[in-house]
């Protein structure tokens, strides 16, 4: 196991290089930096020089990238044209997307297995009928549309009626109450493609020849269930759980501008917006180290589902 996990550590390094030059190589094409922080006016001639010459950005591509991944393996992600660390403002943004994102995720895992185990062991009856219905009606709909329609009925329509549980638009001080309704919008897709892929999963384990031995050996069918098929039928669904985390993470851009939320969804929109190139490449090294480690994490609990697998 520890040679396994050295290696995989070491098949990471040129993964993080790969994806951070292919954004950092993209973030050039955003316009000019000087400029684009003057606004409409013009910048003043000297003062975009000297910006230039103290961000390097006169420096050649390859030049400019080496001098930023060298600062990141020192804890440096750069710094804005207007004086603000990158690491600042990650850290700041940082702790709302990952609060969003594990409410998303919790609901996303709870409620997406449970659904398709209860599809599963029903099978063709109404209320896997029900889970199909319900979960393509989720995976048909855009999250901006559900975001709209749950932030009108939920809060809007239902504070009329005097049900005030979730806030239409967010406030820190209402704790863990303002993430469920974003963190449930963040995660209804993936909850309709988990609940889907335990289902088939779960069947698929049901027929199998172990399953069947287990039930004809007399033992109780909560035990055949949670034991013996739910155990190995969850290796499909934690890969994809692993790997949608950090997608939760990076795709909260949409849901945190409904709700108004400062995370790091907002800081991606505000870096596209005024050509903060710096920001985004920060932003997108930390996404990319985040996948490295769920997928890291994912691998190592195969062996702790399926005792058969084993690492060298």
């Amino acid at each position: 196991m520890g040679r396994y996990l050295i290696r995989r550590l070491i098949q990471a390094i040129p993964v993080l290089f790969g994806a951070t030059f292919l954004i950092y190589a993209l973030t050039l094409g955003l316009g000019d930096p000087v400029q684009a922080l003057a606004g409409e006016k013009k910048a003043d001639p000297l003062v975009a020089a000297m910006l230039r010459q103290k961000y390097h950005l006169d420096d050649p591509f390859l030049l400019q990238y080496w001098n930023y991944i060298t600062n990141v393996f020192q804890g440096n992600f750069g710094e804005t044209l207007n004086g603000r660390q990158v690491l600042d403002l990650i850290t700041e943004a940082f702790p709302y997307t990952i609060n969003l994102a594990i409410v998303a995720f919790v609901i996303e895992a709870v409620f997406g297995v449970l659904a398709g185990i209860m599809a599963a062991l029903r099978r063709g009856r109404f209320l896997d009928q029900l889970v199909l219905l319900s979960t393509l009606f989720l995976i048909s709909i855009p999250v901006f549309v559900t975001g709209f329609m749950l932030q009108l009925i939920l809060g809007v329509e239902a504070k009329a009626i005097g049900i005030d549980f979730f806030p239409v638009s967010f406030n820190e001080a209402d704790g863990f109450k303002a993430y469920i309704l974003p963190g449930y919008i963040l995660a209804s897709t993936s909850l309709a493609y988990v609940a889907r892929l335990t289902r088939t999963s779960m069947m698929e384990t049901m027929r199998a020849d172990y399953v069947r031995t287990a039930t004809a050996k007399g033992l109780p069918r909560r035990r055949v269930v949670v034991n013996h098929a739910l155990r190995n039928a969850l290796i499909p669904i934690v890969t994809f759980l692993g790997a949608d985390l950090g997608a939760l993470m990076g795709g909260a851009v949409i849901t945190e501008n409904i709700f108004n939320i400062n995370g790091i969804g907002g800081l991606i929109a505000q870096a596209i917006r005024l050509d903060q190139g710096t920001v985004l490449v920060g932003v997108v090294t930390l996404l990319v180290l985040v996948y490295l480690i769920a997928n890291l994490i994912v691998d190592l609990l195969y062996a702790v589902l399926d005792p058969r697998i084993r690492y060298a």
